[in-house]
């Protein structure tokens, strides 16, 4: 068995080089580079200039617990581009002192709360979201000489019967072609010749519906999962970021001590991950293992800890897998966001989201909704991560574990996150 799991790991790793999620390591100490770009002295000076009250000393004991993400390069210690701003969300204490003082630290998004909509789904009630979507990507004057042919990869809703449906295509740039929907990082594929002296863009526009879900589970009727092939990938570690390490293998053993029931297994493990607080992530293509990351660094967001708890459930025995795209409120709140699903007999595949976690205090009736349920303000472009996209590319991705912004590259190379923007823009269609 050991065997097997070394050559099912060697040929992952192998499919990820073809397919351009893996990267050079010169590219990927670039990269570190520009996500580490400030020397100490500057850092300091941020956070004078935002903690007037800074302490003699203060600055060292927050790089010795961890709350300055910093690393060595060249001999010296960089810093994380967000690690000053990250400061306030990792550590609550700094938020009163911070000059001006923000609120956007400690504010909670319309559904990371108890809400109406989630009430109406544990009731049973259907309330599924209907959204029109544009995604536009546009390259940056003169990135590549005029004439040369960009490759756009624009992220594509899939067809998940029971959870998001009637996809129609209005609009797109001429010759576009949209992927199938077995395509588990789905996206429509287009192409443009640069010209001299203009950003080159591409665009979508389509509608879709989503279905938000909850399953109430009772722990006594969990059983063991079943010997069943099908589910046997999702039980097994995959290269590079769902490993099961010795120190993720001692987590999961000090979490679950003297529990045997899965759910409850599930619980434990979905409040710890949940527990983590949340900090803008560095570029996942600069992490060697991300669940190893997620679990060390004190910090992790959406992705970091969905990677973390599929590693973790299992290693428990439970299949976990991904799940990504974006997410909508009924406000004005949006942003790109992954969460995932647990398998559980007899109830099968549920979802989970440990970034929304725990919602309100104990004992509150939607406290655990986000274990076995997903409310209906998603777009799902991924069923995995760090799958092909289609066409094949030639060049490593700028992500190579989502898919989410998009991917543009030209015959000379992968164009990075510095070289083109993207602009999602939603709107929900109200229906009777």
């Amino acid at each position: 068995m050991k065997g097997l799991t070394a050559l099912m790991l060697t040929l992952a790793a192998s499919q990820a080089l073809a397919h351009g999620l893996n990267l050079p390591p010169r590219e990927r100490l670039a990269r570190i580079n520009k996500e580490f770009p400030y020397s100490e002295a500057l850092v300091k000076d941020q956070l004078a200039r935002l903690l007037p009250d800074l302490k003699e000393g203060e600055f060292e004991r927050l790089k010795a617990q961890g709350l300055l993400e910093s690393m060595q390069l060249e001999g010296q210690s960089r810093y994380f581009v967000r690690a000053v701003d990250n400061l306030f969300y990792i550590a609550p204490q700094y938020r009163q002192r911070r000059q001006p003082y923000s609120a956007k630290y400690g504010t909670l998004a319309p559904l990371y709360q108890p809400h109406p909509h989630l009430a109406r789904l544990m009731a049973g009630q259907s309330d599924p979201k209907r959204f029109e979507i544009t995604h536009r990507i546009k390259v940056d004057a003169d990135v590549v000489p005029a004439g040369e042919s960009l490759k756009f990869w624009i992220p594509y809703p899939r067809l998940i019967p029971g959870q998001q449906d009637s996809i129609e295509l209005l609009e797109a740039s001429p010759g576009a072609t949209v992927g199938e929907e077995g395509d588990l990082q789905r996206s429509l594929y287009v192409t443009a010749q640069a010209q001299a002296g203009k950003a080159t863009e591409v665009f979508v526009r389509y509608r879709y519906r989503h279905l938000g879900r909850y399953q109430k589970v009772d722990p006594a009727k969990v059983t063991a999962t079943p010997a069943d092939p099908a589910l046997a990938p999702y039980l097994a570690p995959r290269v590079p970021h769902v490993q099961f390490t010795p120190e993720l293998t001692a987590l999961s053993q000090r979490l679950l001590a003297g529990e045997t029931n899965p759910y409850r297994q599930a619980q434990r493990l979905f409040a710890a991950v949940a527990a983590i607080p949340w900090a803008g992530a560095r570029d996942y293509s600069t992490i060697a293992n991300i669940s190893q990351y997620a679990a060390s660094a004190g910090h992790a967001d959406c992705g970091q800890k969905t990677l973390l708890l599929i590693t973790l459930l299992r290693l428990a025995g439970i299949p976990a897998r991904w799940q990504s795209g974006w997410e909508f409120s009924d406000a004005s709140f949006d942003t790109m966001h992954d969460w995932g699903q647990l398998y559980l007999a007899p109830y099968g595949w549920l979802p989970f989201d440990a970034t929304h976690g725990l919602l309100g205090e104990e004992g509150d009736p939607q406290h655990g909704f986000y274990l076995g349920g997903l409310d209906s303000y998603r777009l799902v472009f991924n069923d995995d991560y760090s799958q092909p996209l289609v066409p094949a590319r030639q060049w490593p991705r700028s992500d190579t574990v989502d898919a989410q912004r998009g991917e543009v590259e030209w015959r000379g190379g992968n164009l990075y996150y510095d070289q083109w923007q993207y602009q999602l823009d939603w709107q929900e269609i109200k229906t009777p």
